[in-house]
């Protein structure tokens, strides 16, 4: 039992370090402020994102991430969203890796939003 508990600490903790070393993780008011000069990206499943999205968000799964990122800018910041964080950490750091610097994380994801959405 300890075992365990000791590893699933470890993994958030692994988590969290990636997350702050790729990405930045930002505040509802400053993604506001930078999302309309960025590449807003849901990774969401495309059922939740049509339910409700930020708007002005594009639809990138992460189970399908690996192919969308390759239409994404270089030239331009990213920013990444979905229910919480850890998809978008990983999703950030596939973009790190592939050489995108600016790159932006919702703090708390969708579940924290306050500003406009998108319904069906």
């Amino acid at each position: 039992m300890v075992l365990i508990l000791a590893w699933m600490i470890g993994v958030q903790l692994y988590t969290w370090l990636l997350g702050r070393r790729v990405a930045k993780i930002i505040e509802n008011n400053e993604f506001k402020e930078g999302m309309h000069k960025a590449q807003v990206i849901d990774l969401r499943e495309a059922d939740s994102f049509k339910t409700s999205h930020i708007l002005g968000a594009r639809n990138m799964p992460y189970s399908q991430f690996k192919i969308y990122k390759t239409s994404l800018r270089k030239d331009m910041p990213v920013y990444l969203y979905e229910q919480g964080k850890t998809l978008s950490i990983r999703a950030a750091s596939q973009l790190y890796k592939a050489g995108f610097k600016d790159i932006f994380i919702l703090k708390g994801g969708l579940n924290k939003w306050d500003g406009k959405l998108k319904k069906k």
